[in-house]
């Protein structure tokens, strides 16, 4: 008898996906100084959050470690995308040291807004996730305590300020973009004179990456997200399939992590990454899907991003 033929699938993948401006940067910059300066070239804490893209930059020479003790003082460092607490550039100044910083542009502006409300007098409060490294970076860069930590409706709900009237806040970049508006609803509901972002501070391609799930996932049976465990924007788009209306979602660091079991009575399958997940993840999860199945594949239209972040200038001087 001849083989059956393969299952049919419909095949939707979101756009945009995969990486963002910010992690772009970041990457260039430790791949920039391994160029320069030769290896290895120390980088504190995984540059992004994905073990592709850290095994590759292991490969090319540069030294994962989790704090500045573990680096000689006569070798580059690079401080990773998420930012870092005020504390680790002065112990890096006071060692000699030469470092990069390599802290998402966006995440910086953060870190602006937070010291600008401080030196205003205002009590401060920052919406996001205890214990990730942008969280613990945006309050370090001011003294311990006067960062309060708002992470759900409740916290908001039941926060009680030494004055209603002197208060702000300001969010970690990688948010879900609803559950966050609802926070923010909570408190200017009860603090009506509350300082917001002059900008919001949720980034653009957490933004987007979000919106293209939501478009996506709605008629999907099954939603695909690339992305680490560790990584707070791949966990959100896992989030926002399943509220969007996909059937199930899952996160996985690469097809390796697929269980077909998954696709048993999916007939529409959804693809997207997180912003610190290569393309080429990607595109071999679509190729092992193709193995196994008769796919025909469409591309959500969404939004092309053009944003990009220039290096430091010590790399592009050096470099010239």
């Amino acid at each position: 008898m001849p083989d059956a033929p393969p299952p049919k699938l419909a095949l939707k993948l979101a756009t945009p996906r995969g990486f963002c401006a910010g992690v772009d940067r970041a990457i260039q910059i430790v791949e920039r100084a391994l160029d320069l300066y030769g290896a290895p070239v120390y980088v504190r804490h995984e540059i992004v959050h994905n073990k592709h893209v850290v095994d590759r930059l292991k490969g090319l020479g540069a030294v994962f470690v989790k704090e500045l003790d573990q680096c000689p003082p006569d070798r580059p460092v690079v401080f990773s995308a998420h930012g870092v607490p005020k504390s680790v550039p002065a112990e890096a100044q006071s060692r000699q040291m030469f470092f990069l910083d390599a802290t998402c542009p966006l995440v910086s502006k953060v870190h602006v807004e937070a010291e600008r409300h401080h030196e205003a007098g205002r009590e401060i409060l920052l919406i996001g996730h205890a214990g990730h490294p942008e969280v613990i970076g945006t309050m370090g860069q001011l003294p311990e305590g006067v960062v309060k930590l708002i992470e759900t409706v409740d916290d908001a709900r039941n926060f009680q300020p030494a004055d209603p009237q002197n208060l702000a806040f300001v969010t970690q970049t990688t948010l879900s973009v609803d559950d966050t508006a609802d926070i923010v609803a909570e408190l200017k509901a009860r603090f009506p004179d509350i300082s917001l972002p002059h900008k919001e501070d949720i980034c653009y391609a957490t933004t987007n990456r979000q919106e293209a799930v939501k478009r996506v996932a709605e008629d999907c049976d099954l939603f695909l997200v690339i992305g680490s465990k560790k990584s707070s924007n791949s966990q959100r788009l896992v989030e926002v399939a399943l509220r969007a209306g996909a059937r199930s979602a899952h996160l996985i660091d690469d097809a390796s992590e697929v269980d077909w079991g998954w696709f048993a009575d999916a007939r529409t399958v959804g693809v997207s990454a997180g912003a610190s997940a290569p393309e080429n993840l990607i595109e071999a999860l679509i190729s092992t899907i193709h193995e196994r199945f008769d796919v025909s594949m469409s591309e959500d239209n969404g939004v092309r991003e053009t944003v990009t972040f220039k290096l430091p200038r010590v790399l592009t001087e050096a470099s010239a």
